[in-house]
């Protein structure tokens, strides 16, 4: 049976749009939501706290314009990098953990969803975890993923080609991959990091540190269409 149209995704904690990016690349539509200003996200979007507006959408109704949410909650307490999402930016606010919450409301959307971490100690369940050399990406940047009201078979974990080039513990390596995150000890350049994950339309920094490569959620949304499809046939 064919999908219906207009399936469109709602991307919370958006960020500059790696995720976003990735669910248009599978065929959705995406509206996203950050507390910040994002002048470079690439789909309509609503500057505001993502629960704040995720139970607006809950309370009018319009949550049902959806057909799946992403979210990216922040959760400094379970990462050694610094995840960021809304309040958690690493630019002088405080560092808050959000997942909790973030589940309470989306489990309250009656829609199906996906919740997005950092490998670490993030209270989430890991129903599917991705790495950059899934996609034969030149970064690793491993994230989990817990999968709301819908499932979907757990890739296997290639093993890593080498090293990521740069210093750590005071060694330097080179390596397949770039480090993008920080700067200096060998770490990618902001072209390099935008050529290792795919994404254009962002020369700022701090985004592309935070962002996922739109692979994942390229992957992500297509399982989740093929799990759907079968589910109507």
């Amino acid at each position: 049976m064919a999908l219906p149209m207009g399936l469109r995704v709602l991307d919370l904690f958006s960020c500059s749009g790696g995720a976003g990016w990735g669910y248009h690349l599978a065929g959705f539509q995406v509206d996203g939501c950050d507390i910040v200003d994002r002048p470079r996200y690439p789909f309509p979007y609503h500057r505001g706290d993502a629960l704040e507006y995720l139970a607006h959408l809950i309370t009018t109704g319009e949550i049902a314009r959806y057909t799946l949410v992403h979210a990216s909650p922040p959760c400094q307490a379970g990462c050694a990098l610094t995840v960021g999402t809304n309040q958690s930016q690493g630019w002088g606010r405080a560092h808050t953990d959000l997942v909790a919450a973030t589940r309470d409301l989306l489990d309250q959307t009656g829609l199906p969803y996906v919740i997005e971490q950092p490998s670490g100690k993030a209270e989430i369940r890991k129903d599917v975890s991705l790495c950059g050399e899934m996609f034969g990406l030149d970064v690793l940047r491993h994230r989990n993923f817990e999968l709301g009201r819908w499932a979907t078979a757990r890739p296997a974990h290639p093993r890593h080609r080498g090293y990521v080039r740069g210093y750590r513990h005071g060694v330097y390596r080179e390596g397949p991959y770039v480090a993008a995150y920080g700067e200096g000890g060998g770490k990618a350049t902001v072209p390099e990091m935008q050529q290792a994950m795919g994404i254009t339309w962002t020369d700022v920094r701090e985004e592309l540190t935070e962002a996922i490569p739109p692979a994942y959620t390229r992957w992500i949304g297509t399982a989740f269409l093929t799990a759907r499809q079968e589910a109507f046939a």
